[in-house]
């Protein structure tokens, strides 16, 4: 399948507004001197929504194609690919954050800013099911393992989008990505009490995205006019480096309008290549953001402690801290994600590929 230009490099600028959003968070918290004064620093929750439509984007299309071609969908070959890309890095991090909470944190003299007060077994079973998303809110275990609540409703989403398009004539595809956005985003904020909305699951960025994906497909001249291109890709500019649209909108709109931003303009950097985004390095970047997502808390995590245990007490100016933490953090990330690609997932990615050679062979 060919590669859609620009959608991995963003990868890798999202991954970072998750980084520094957390950075100042857990240092706000630990008395270690943060920056967070504009806009940028506070868009770590519509960073993640924006995975969200990237991940509905993708995986919609690659189903519809699927379909379009072989007239159904492997179950079996879509969630196998799906458990070798996810699951390696996403049960290393649980059981690195499992223990760290559990056994090294309380051994260092540290208690605080995390629940242990919850029946570890019944956190394991939450995630090794599906829904770190229902752990994290329920009981709060910490930031390493909260991270992964995106996870769970990505896979929450993959358990219910796969099986639907199978099954769904292609001619209603769209039709039903239409109601469902609409009923998951009424539910999400229309119904008190609501679980999509206690527990995050918001799938309404995924559905939403998937119908641009199939009318790009069916259309492929849809988004090219340079008005589109301009509004959208200065809107969404503007959607990250100010709080113009948070001001504007209230909670409900403000996702109804973020939900049709960021389909929109995913379709347009779609379309065609732009240099920032398609650079060599910012791609190998995007390839790695997942461990860069994942990995980002446990660093915050670990430059913390050294910092509380040996650096608070130099006296540095506040200024020169805050650059050294954030610069580190993201150095550091950035090769741990790097050497995690290169000699972890990259095993368990290959195994499908080598196994979609093998089957190819032998036909």
């Amino acid at each position: 399948m060919e590669r859609i230009p620009n959608i991995t490099g963003l990868r890798f600028f999202l991954s970072v507004f998750v980084m520094i959003f957390h950075i100042s968070e857990f240092c706000s918290k630990h008395d270690i001197p943060f920056y967070n004064s504009i806009p940028l620093f506070h868009k770590g929750h519509e960073a993640v929504c924006v995975f969200f439509s990237l991940s509905g984007f993708l995986i919609i299309r690659q189903l519809y194609l699927e379909k379009v071609t072989t007239k159904t969908i492997s179950l079996k070959n879509f969630y196998f690919r799906r458990a070798l890309r996810i699951f390696p890095l996403y049960f290393l991090i649980l059981i690195f954050g499992l223990t760290y909470y559990n056994y090294i944190l309380p051994k260092l003299g540290f208690i605080g800013g995390f629940n242990m007060d919850y029946n570890l077994y019944e956190g394991l079973l939450l995630s090794i099911f599906f829904m770190p998303n229902v752990f994290a809110t329920l009981y709060n275990p910490g930031g390493i393992i909260e991270i992964l609540w995106s996870i769970g409703v990505e896979e929450q989403f993959y358990l219910f989008i796969a099986p639907v398009l199978m099954f769904l004539p292609i001619r209603k595809l769209i039709p039903f990505l239409l109601v469902s956005t609409f009923i998951f985003f009424v539910l999400y904020f229309n119904i008190e009490g609501s679980i999509l909305r206690k527990y995050n699951i918001l799938f309404f960025y995924f559905t939403s995205s998937g119908i641009i994906s199939i009318l790009l497909l069916k259309k492929p001249q849809l988004l090219t006019n340079k008005l589109v291109v301009y509004v959208s890709i200065i809107s969404f500019t503007l959607y990250f480096t100010t709080n113009i649209f948070v001001n504007l909108f209230s909670t409900s709109n403000y996702n109804f309008f973020s939900m049709l931003l960021f389909c929109l303009t995913i379709g347009v950097l779609s379309k065609r290549s732009y240099f920032i985004l398609n650079h060599r390095i910012t791609t190998y970047l995007g390839k790695i953001s997942y461990g860069i997502y994942v990995y980002h808390l446990i660093v915050i995590q670990l430059i913390g402690l050294i910092y509380i245990k040996i650096f608070s007490n130099l006296g540095l100016n506040n200024y020169v801290i805050i650059v050294i933490y954030n610069s580190i953090v993201l150095v550091a990330t950035i090769i741990i994600s790097h050497f995690s690609y290169q000699y972890f997932e990259k095993y368990f990615i290959n195994l499908y590929r080598n196994k979609s050679a093998l089957s190819k062979n032998l036909l």
